[in-house]
């Protein structure tokens, strides 16, 4: 299969944050496929108190950024915590946390974990968080009983632009595969993507997406193809481009 690719000389942007997007690139180099890091949101971590874990049985983290923001704001790592997917998790275990356990998958999973590991009685959850939140997890941890409180420890904000690497990449045909991993990062791209006139080039391209919120947030492009792992996680998304990779070998 790298064999293939590197004949073809294929080439994948990657969207995530840089620390992430250089270790998918060594799983894309594996394969064959060069990688464009084009991380499409600017993360900045407040410089706030450390927040008050009295009565908290466990934390919640949603993202690898929610980890870091954690890390920088608090010495504690010997308390639960409970992480959306394996990525979230590895990047728990690296910043020193002790007591880690991985949903793999969304935020779904995670309040499925949650309600498996824990006890309402236990005492209160704390979700670590940025500015920005998908969907409404304490909401529907609050209906299984649990008390949860938000801690926005950081803020991501997108970027004014596509580089000009990206749309002269993007633009000359050069790109054969889009990854996304969240809803709000494929809104991004599609959103600078159409305003820096980059259609015909997308048309080029296959979008590989996290998800089929992420997947829905790419409609106003013309993608070559479009494709969604089959459960939110890197592993499924590589399992995606593996088939592809696969579809497209010569005879």
């Amino acid at each position: 299969m790298a064999s293939i690719a590197l004949r073809r000389g294929l080439q994948a942007l990657v969207t995530r944050p840089r620390e992430e997007a250089e270790k998918l690139a060594a799983a894309l180099a594996a394969r064959g496929i060069r990688t464009l890091i084009e991380p499409l949101m600017e993360v900045h971590f407040r410089a706030a108190a450390s927040p008050d874990l009295t009565g908290v049985q466990a934390v919640l983290c949603t993202s690898a950024n929610g980890v870091r923001a954690l890390a920088r704001a608090s010495a504690e790592r010997r308390l639960p915590l409970l992480a959306v997917g394996d990525a979230t998790a590895e990047r728990a275990h690296a910043e020193g946390f002790t007591s880690v356990a991985s949903a793999s998958g969304d935020a779904a999973d995670l309040v499925r974990l949650v309600a498996a590991r824990l006890d309402p009685r236990e005492g209160r959850l704390l979700h670590v968080c940025g500015s920005a939140v998908a969907g409404d997890l304490a909401g529907d941890l609050r209906t299984r009983g649990f008390a949860v409180e938000r801690s926005i420890l950081y803020e991501a904000t997108p970027i004014a632009a596509l580089s000009p690497a990206a749309t002269d990449a993007i633009g000359s045909g050069m790109v054969d595969f889009a990854l996304f991993f969240s809803p709000r990062t494929a809104a991004i791209f599609a959103r600078l993507a159409n305003d820096a006139d980059l259609a015909r080039g997308c048309g080029t391209m296959t979008a590989l997406s996290i998800s089929a919120t992420a997947d829905a947030a790419l409609g106003i492009l013309p993608w070559r193809e479009r494709c969604i792992a089959e459960w939110p996680e890197q592993g499924a998304l590589l399992a995606a481009l593996d088939h592809l990779l696969a579809e497209r070998r010569p005879d």
